[in-house]
């Protein structure tokens, strides 16, 4: 049933796809797509908090860059850490940094940005109180305090080399004022930043809208956007987002099956590009049997598992575009993730199979699968990868909040998803995620946890790189999380616009334009 339902939907999408590719573009068209000065995109995954400390959506986090800035900003094309509400910053110690920031800022509603705001957000969010998203991302602040009226410092808890990496991407500043008078849930749905863009309505089931912000301060990162308004949707599925944007009722979209890139490519009206991302594909076992019993708390079991996926296979031939399989659970390029620390595993079924009948299950077992990922065929081969040696795989698919709100309970046997760290360029911002002893944390190893501790504790580069490289040896021994395919994603948008991919998977809607 799920091979032809998933036949169907192609049917479906080449249908479409021929049908309007009959039809002609008039100039007239084309030009009252521009016209409105409108960009209309979709994401198929619903944001639950548009706040983007309270979701830990890849979505959230690129609808909130267009709305709030930090105090720094990363460049996206040289990663080089620049100045945005902070203009100057110098490290006191290995633990100390004070910030000088920028006068004349404004936020939406055309108050004032002060060192207040600054002091109340950052405490705000690093309290353990905060119930943020990923506490991972602001556990190791101690506190900020005052300076002066534009002045502040940050005191760390342990020597952080990678906090300007996480001010420039996670730490987006509150508006204490008003914050304060409407409280959390009233801010939630009527946000206010200091962004390019000012967020105009949000209804986090179905869309959200934003206007150019004409206050954004002078020689902010981000510049004045070239279109006035965008609309972001939300849908369910590929194939209604992809018929979206064939029938021009939307000018962007993401994550399409690159499957369509050639078809989408012969429209007159669209055009499709592919980008490599930091975003790694994963499929998460329960070693700890947070679950309840369950074969995968067995090492043979989760071995089994690593021998029974053809990942180069998955790379090259479903993901495609340059995709790559990840040794280590990180993203290569990421400071401390050390590749040759990782014990390999080859594909192999027939040593899957020896080990799961070493480990009481000759005949195999059934275990849930969930996923969220898109396209489904890419879970679907999972699936059909671990049958194949007796892991009889029942697929799950969930969206993604639903998954992550089971999988933070703990109810998760063997879970399948991605992982983008936020686009920060160091492994503090993934292994501690899954290995940390947080809600996700499915090994529970407090070794692996006491490394973790140690690498995030330090400045030093070698004892960080040397605590770090302890921790993949481990994971990678232990099977914890087998990292599956670095994702590489595929844009389709309107000829009529303007605009460029980066490879840490953060759309620039502000820097688009219309031609």
């Amino acid at each position: 049933m799920t091979t032809e339902r998933r036949d169907m939907g192609r049917r479906t999408l080449g249908q479409g796809i021929a049908a309007v590719g009959g039809l002609a573009l008039t100039a007239a068209q084309a030009q009252a797509q521009r016209a409105s000065d409108t960009l209309r995109i979709v994401f198929r995954d619903a944001v639950p908090n548009i706040d983007p400390y309270f979701n830990s959506q890849r979505t959230g986090l690129i609808l909130g860059h267009q709305a709030w800035d930090g105090l720094v900003h990363r460049d996206p094309e040289t990663f080089r850490i620049v100045p945005a509400l902070a203009t100057e910053w110098r490290w006191l110690d290995t633990k100390t940094i004070d910030f000088t920031l920028r006068p004349g800022v404004k936020f939406h509603d055309s108050s004032d940005f002060t060192a207040d705001d600054v002091v109340y957000t950052i405490n705000t969010v690093s309290s353990p109180d905060a119930r943020v998203s990923t506490p991972s991302n602001y556990s190791w602040i101690d506190r900020v305090e005052k300076t002066g009226n534009l002045s502040v410092r940050l005191h760390m808890k342990v020597p952080t080399p990678a906090a300007l990496e996480y001010f420039a991407l996670v730490t987006p500043i509150w508006p204490m004022a008003y914050r304060e008078r409407v409280g959390a849930d009233g801010y939630s749905r009527a946000p206010i930043g200091t962004g390019p863009y000012r967020i105009t309505r949000v209804d986090s089931a179905s869309v959200v809208e934003y206007e150019r912000f004409d206050g954004y301060y002078q020689g902010g990162p981000k510049g004045q956007p070239a279109i006035r308004r965008i609309v972001a949707r939300f849908v369910t599925d590929a194939a209604t987002e992809l018929t979206e944007l064939l029938s021009q009722r939307v000018d962007w979209i993401w994550n399409m099956n690159p499957d369509q890139i050639a078809n989408v490519n012969r429209l007159p009206m669209l055009q499709s590009l592919q980008q490599e991302s930091m975003r790694v594909g994963y499929l998460s076992l329960d070693a700890a049997g947070r679950s309840g019993p369950n074969p995968m708390t067995n090492l043979k079991v989760r071995q089994a598992v690593w021998h029974a996926i053809d990942r180069k296979a998955m790379a090259e031939r479903l993901v495609t575009g340059g995709s790559r399989v990840p040794p280590a659970p990180c993203y290569p390029s990421q400071f401390g993730c050390d590749a040759t620390a990782a014990v390999e595993y080859d594909y192999n079924p027939a040593k899957a199979r020896q080990l799961l009948a070493e480990a009481g299950f000759p005949n195999g077992f059934d275990i849930e699968l969930t996923s969220y990922v898109q396209p489904r065929h890419w879970s679907e081969a999972v699936q059909n990868y671990l049958n194949a040696v007796g892991i009889r795989a029942r697929i799950n698919l969930l969206q993604v909040a639903a998954q992550i709100q089971r999988s933070q309970r703990g109810e998760l046997a063997m879970a399948m998803g991605s992982w983008g760290s936020y686009s920060i360029n160091d492994v503090s911002a993934f292994m501690p995620q899954w290995f940390g002893g947080g809600n996700e944390d499915y090994s529970r190893d407090a070794e692996v946890q006491r490394l973790l501790a140690e690498g995030g504790s330090s400045a030093d580069e070698a004892v960080r790189k040397r605590a770090y490289s302890a921790v993949i040896r481990r994971v990678t021994e232990q099977a914890y999380f087998l990292p599956l395919h670095t994702y590489v994603n595929t844009y389709a948008f309107s000829r009529q616009l303007e605009f460029k991919a980066f490879p840490d998977e953060l759309p620039r809607f502000y820097l688009a334009k219309w031609k």
